[in-house]
């Protein structure tokens, strides 16, 4: 009875507070956090929210006054508008942690236009989410929102924020553009970011094609500034453009390494750099052929080129040569104007600024180049590092018209949640109602501000399905995360999942009669994609997978599903070109009670700065006091595990995976060196952050991408 008093009197961050205080008996209290959930609502949210007296009230206010937009509602029949939202709230839905509750009303829920008050619960964000993407279809908003409240599926914060309201940004989750040689190009590019920052996620750019620093211009030598200039010209955008205040603007750019600007480039990262090329905010990524690392084996010399020359030479951008490839041939051309550097003193340069500032990511481009099914070259990637796609480029005429019209990309995404979804019983039906739901984003964005954009979307509708809660999961069944048990589980688990987009997209090529651009010259329309599948069956090669699987009752699909699959898709083609892509995963983490992404907890019990609440505590999915053994951190398990796990989802994801690598204090920049060699070897096609066990001054944990964070 003392103990309920405690807990019904105490305020909600108080109950919170207390997860970092064990019990009499030396237990985490986890029942606290619950009761810091519970007078959550009892003492703010239900003292915040406008009430209505009934649906149809609440629907015309809000109408009405311009918070929804009505032709979401008038799509569907009133009868099913009303039995829709009865289906949502007899989920009886909460949140199993304070955190979760606090970043839904925090981040998610409409508010009044002062900010001050409540308009919606979860049931309502998820209807309405549901009822956006399902345009007029009553069976798929059903469907969807059965996935989404049932936690089986969670849209990209962007379209989750924005899905259904009158006044709002994109439901994209961020963007990549290209930079030809050229001012046109940079100005286009510098536009379209404010543009793009405005309305939807984060905007990557690419910056290898622009000439050096000394480079000539129109004859005259020594003329070009480089890409430091550029840089301060994109972080500036940024920081004027946010969406409505919601999200801040964010950037990221990347360069190849044999781009003779690369030293200083990676140079404004350093914490003691000259503010006038200091970059403080914008994110860093370098493009690593496969020639470079081989050069820094063998302790030699790298040659950097001049991206103008090039040019000149091969006819094709900087970015569009394969640089390993042509490498001999480049050095031996005395047309390119070259300089050499140590390969090794540039990776010995890349741990140090990773060690300082955790930039720059990695892209191994001949890795994701080699593994790409679609034509064309991929050279960059964007501010979280799982996106990876190709692009064409544009070029313009004097008026900054478009001579030709190229090709940039978007990035629809959202998450499954791994544990939710085997728990559902149905991952087949869980993975065809995610990429309708993708898909819906693609079709439903139209961003004529940036054409390039628009056609890329138009002519791709490329998606990208995400994965959460692989540690929550592998924890709840008594898995190591850093245990061959859980790469096999990784790998069946993902084989399975790429079968069930596949053939999603498939039916939606069937559907609808079309295919992406470009398949006709793919590997998925050839068959030779579906070699490997055609060869080895992916079936659990342990036994407490084996037995793990035949509890959750898990189809698997065998060698003739494949063979029937494989048919399927030379005749009908796809409609998606690409379907994968594993992001961080940050808000929708904690909403849905889940593990980010596919990697370990960075705590078992994690402390999060969170505006002006301060501290807030969020427990690890599943975890209790009888099965700590089973969260072990990021840190403790080390980046060669976390590589491991993370090679094994690789190979069957097309695009890429936000690999983040974690350190213990006492790491050296040879141990970051080495960790990223092992990635390379593994055939890992990006590196996300380098974190080291650092807290900042008051013991919160530091944050990752503020943009792709779903």
């Amino acid at each position: 009875m003392d103990n309920q008093f405690t807990h019904e009197t105490l305020d909600y961050h108080a109950l919170n507070a207390m997860l970092n205080l064990l019990d009499e008996r030396g237990k985490i209290q986890f029942e606290s956090d619950q009761q810091a959930a519970r007078q959550f609502f009892l003492q703010h949210v239900n003292q915040n929210t406008v009430f209505f007296h009934n649906l149809d009230e609440k629907l015309d206010y809000l109408i009405n006054e311009g918070y929804y937009e009505p032709e979401v509602i008038k799509q569907y029949r009133s009868e099913f508008i009303h039995d829709i939202w009865k289906q949502a709230y007899q989920v009886k839905f909460r949140f199993r942690t304070f955190l979760g509750a606090y970043k839904f009303f925090t981040s998610y829920a409409l508010k009044t236009r002062d900010g001050k008050r409540y308009l919606e619960r979860f049931e309502d964000r998820v209807v309405m989410t549901a009822l956006t993407l399902a345009q007029g279809d009553e069976e798929f908003a059903h469907q969807l929102m059965t996935e989404i409240i049932q936690q089986r599926f969670q849209p990209a914060t962007p379209t989750f924020i924005n899905s259904g309201k009158k006044s709002r940004g994109e439901l994209i989750s961020c963007f990549l553009l290209r930079i030809e040689d050229n001012m046109e190009s940079i100005g286009r590019a510098i536009n379209s970011s404010l543009q793009l920052s405005r309305r939807g996620g984060g905007v990557a750019l690419l910056l290898s094609n622009l000439r050096e620093q000394g480079a000539p211009i129109k004859g005259i030598l020594n003329q070009s500034s480089g890409v430091v200039p550029v840089m301060k010209l994109l972080e500036d955008s940024f920081s004027y453009a946010n969406q409505l205040g919601a999200r801040q603007g964010a950037g990221a750019v990347y360069l190849n390494v044999h781009h003779p600007d690369i030293m200083q480039f990676l140079d404004t990262k350093r914490e003691n750099a000259d503010e006038k090329i200091r970059i403080k905010t914008l994110s860093l990524g370098v493009v690593i052929p496969d020639i470079t690392l081989e050069l820094a084996k063998q302790n030699k010399d790298m040659y950097l080129f001049s991206p103008h020359d090039v040019e000149r030479v091969y006819g094709r951008s900087f970015s569009e040569i394969s640089v390993t490839e042509k490498y001999t041939e480049m050095v031996d051309d005395s047309r390119i104007r070259k300089s050499k550097i140590s390969a090794r003193s540039l990776f010995q340069t890349l741990a140090e600024i990773q060690f300082e500032s955790g930039y720059p990511y990695i892209m191994f481009e001949d890795t994701v180049n080699n593994a790409n099914p679609i034509e064309g070259r991929i050279n960059m990637s964007n501010l979280c590092s799982e996106i990876l796609q190709v692009n064409d480029a544009s070029s313009f005429n004097d008026d900054l018209s478009y001579a030709h019209l190229g090709r940039d990309i978007s990035c629809n995404l959202g998450s499954i949640n791994i544990a939710k979804a085997l728990d559902g019983g149905d991952l087949a039906q869980t993975v065809d109602v995610s990429i309708r739901a993708l898909n819906a984003v693609s079709e439903m964005s139209a961003i004529d501000s940036v054409p390039s954009i628009r056609k890329g979307n138009d002519e791709s509708h490329a998606i990208g399905l995400g994965q959460m809660n692989l540690h929550g999961f592998l924890a709840r069944e008594g898995i190591q995360y850093d245990s061959k048990e859980a790469i096999d589980f990784t790998n069946v688990y993902f084989a399975t999942v790429l079968f069930h987009c596949l053939t999603a997209s498939n039916r939606l090529a069937q559907q609808k009669e079309v295919t992406f651009h470009g398949f006709e010259n793919s590997t998925y329309a050839s068959g030779v994609f579906f070699d490997d599948y055609l060869e080895t069956e992916y079936r659990p090669c342990t036994a407490k997978v084996t037995e793990l699987l035949n509890k959750l009752n898990l189809p698997l699909p065998n060698l003739d599903d494949w063979a029937t699959l494989k048919a399927q898709v030379m005749e009908h083609g796809l409609y998606n070109r690409n379907l994968q892509a594993i992001p961080p995963t940050g808000s929708i983490s904690y909403i849905n009670d889940s593990t980010a992404s596919i990697h370990p907890i960075t705590a078992k019990v994690e402390i999060r700065k969170e505006g002006k609440i301060g501290r807030v505590y969020f427990p690890a999915p599943y975890l209790k006091n009888d099965n700590l053994e089973y969260y072990q951190d990021a840190y403790e398990i080390g980046p060669k595990a976390i590589i491991d796990v993370y090679a094994a989802a690789t190979r069957h994801v097309d695009q890429g995976l936000s690999l983040t690598l974690f350190f213990n204090d006492n790491v050296t920049t040879r141990d970051i060196n080495k960790a990223q060699i092992y990635a390379w070897k593994k055939k890992i096609k990006t590196l996300y952050y380098i974190r080291m066990r650092q807290k900042a001054l008051d013991g919160t944990q530091v944050d990752g991408c503020v943009s792709c964070t779903l």
